[in-house]
């Protein structure tokens, strides 16, 4: 399998990315820098955390507007896995791959902690291996996922809710919703199911070192996808 990370000015998650991918999971990893249209051919593209441009503008505003953003954009339209990963996240929802927004957190300040996620739908390429609350590191300030009423409906509706905020045994509950994102939402998928943003760091709870490993059943999840369609 291979496996593209695209690097922007401010990246700062790229390396723990490469790592999940080529190190953890064996992925043929290229790293493709922001001003390349060439993604060399990947199975899968990853949109690394950081401060792209220096969260200038908005937080992923800039980087949404380069060449190597042009190519994940047709990637995506050709059915392709994307994975966005916090300021990757906020890049995808700038694109207009994913709708919404991330706000400022509710407490105006930076978030570094471990939150509890729940997988609300099971049926998608990047949550079918995940039988059980994860415990997955956040790190942000600006985390706070936001749409119109519209947008939130079909979401919901249509199963595109990746993953939510809960308690550890669970329940969705306000004090769990560190960033205060509406109906706790962690990450969601695009209308194929095959773009996913969300903020927590999957790659950062890859081995027992690092205090969780819970980040690989997303990523044995993708694997297992990327098996089943290319035979």
């Amino acid at each position: 399998m291979r496996a593209t990370v695209i690097e922007f000015l401010g990246s700062n998650c790229d390396h723990d990315m490469i790592h999940f991918v080529k190190d953890v999971f064996k992925f043929e990893t290229e790293v493709v820098w922001f001003t390349e249209s060439d993604l060399k051919n990947p199975d899968i593209v990853l949109l690394p955390g950081g401060f792209s441009y220096g969260d200038y503008l908005r937080p992923g505003a800039m980087a949404a507007r380069t060449p190597a953003m042009e190519s994940v954009r047709e990637f995506a339209k050709k059915g392709g896995i994307i994975l966005g990963v916090c300021n990757g996240f906020q890049i995808l929802c700038e694109s207009g791959l994913l709708p919404g927004a991330l706000l400022r957190n509710k407490t105006i300040s930076f978030i570094c902690d471990y939150v509890y996620l729940k997988a609300e739908n099971r049926e998608t390429p990047f949550t079918s291996n995940v039988d059980k609350i994860l415990k997955i590191p956040i790190a942000h300030g600006d985390g706070n996922y936001f749409c119109d009423d519209e947008t939130l409906k079909k979401l919901e509706g249509e199963g595109r809710i990746a993953f939510r905020y809960v308690s550890p045994d669970g329940k969705v509950e306000e004090k769990w919703n560190f960033n205060g994102a509406i109906n706790s939402i962690a990450g969601i998928v695009s209308e194929n199911k095959r773009v996913l943003g969300m903020m927590p760091h999957p790659e950062r709870a890859c081995e027992k070192i690092l205090g969780s490993e819970d980040g690989k059943l997303i990523m044995e999840s993708i694997l297992s996808f990327l098996e089943r369609i290319n035979g």
